[in-house]
């Protein structure tokens, strides 16, 4: 299912949990997984994640309207749309990195 792909158990196992990167500075925060939708401009980068309830929530750097560190969940991620109607995916490709590394 669409959950399996956003957050398959190997992923969730490498994610740290909320709250454990507090002191490390914004920039050097190291993004462990991007989601992106294809017919949009909106990406989320997490670098913290735990779950919650019959959830899973992440932090992190949220491109969209705006950029702004935020947090989102999977229920979140997998009910948006883009203007075609087309669903978040997360980039396989996807290497972890920091912040400082991504030069947004």
């Amino acid at each position: 299912g669409i959950l399996m792909q956003l957050l398959p158990t190997e992923l969730e196992a490498q994610m740290p949990q909320l709250y454990t990167t507090e002191n490390v500075p914004l920039e050097d925060k190291v993004v462990v997984a991007k989601f992106f939708i294809p017919d949009s401009n909106w990406v989320w980068y997490a670098v913290e994640g735990s779950p919650e309830n019959d959830n899973f929530l992440f932090f992190g750097l949220v491109n969209g309207f705006e950029r702004e560190w935020g947090y989102f969940s999977l229920n979140e991620l997998t009910s948006f749309r883009g203007p075609l109607g087309l669903p978040v995916e997360r980039d396989l490709y996807f290497t972890p990195q920091t912040i400082k590394q991504l030069k947004l």
